[in-house]
């Protein structure tokens, strides 16, 4: 079902959380639960990976995680203002200490001028730091920024947890 490179590094993301004792959760829009369904291909993710939330319509991302109406309505859902949002609602709604958040515009339409189909934002969230966010453009097909995304995410989650 996933790619040899994700299986791997998905399991670097539990091997190092798992290192550091953390929990994680991920809470996900255009990946539609393929993060959690990565972490959790590799036996024994139980004690690292918590929860998953697939939030892939704006009510939903307000209902599960908190995120502010106003927020989606005046930035748009793909934005950093509603991955950060997401991010913090998770590790809000959950015993972890690490959350990853994926929304974008996978495509093939619901793209602009100013948020192409390809356009793919992550928010990170951990127990204690600052909120983080990062955008990304993926070209390809929809199953193509769907993989990079999931891809990106994995490197986001390990390269938190690896950090101070």
């Amino acid at each position: 079902m996933f790619s040899s490179e994700v299986l791997r590094l998905a399991e670097r993301v539990l091997d190092t959380c798992r290192a550091r004792g953390w929990r994680i959760a991920t809470a996900e829009s255009c990946t539609g639960g393929l993060l959690a369904a990565a972490l959790t291909a590799i036996p024994g993710s139980s004690d690292v990976v918590e929860r998953g939330f697939v939030t892939y319509s704006n009510e939903a991302k307000s209902e599960l995680l908190g995120v502010p109406q106003a927020t989606i309505a005046r930035f748009g859902a793909v934005s950093a203002e509603v991955a950060e949002a997401m991010a913090k609602g998770a590790l809000a709604r959950a015993p972890i200490d690490l959350a990853v958040a994926v929304t974008g515009i996978a495509g093939p339409g619901g793209g602009s001028a100013q948020k192409p189909v390809g356009l793919v934002v992550f928010g990170l969230a951990r127990r204690g730091g600052a909120l983080k966010s990062e955008r990304r453009i993926f070209p390809g097909d929809r199953g193509a920024v769907r993989e990079k995304a999931l891809l990106a995410a994995l490197e986001l989650l390990e390269g938190e947890a690896r950090a101070d």
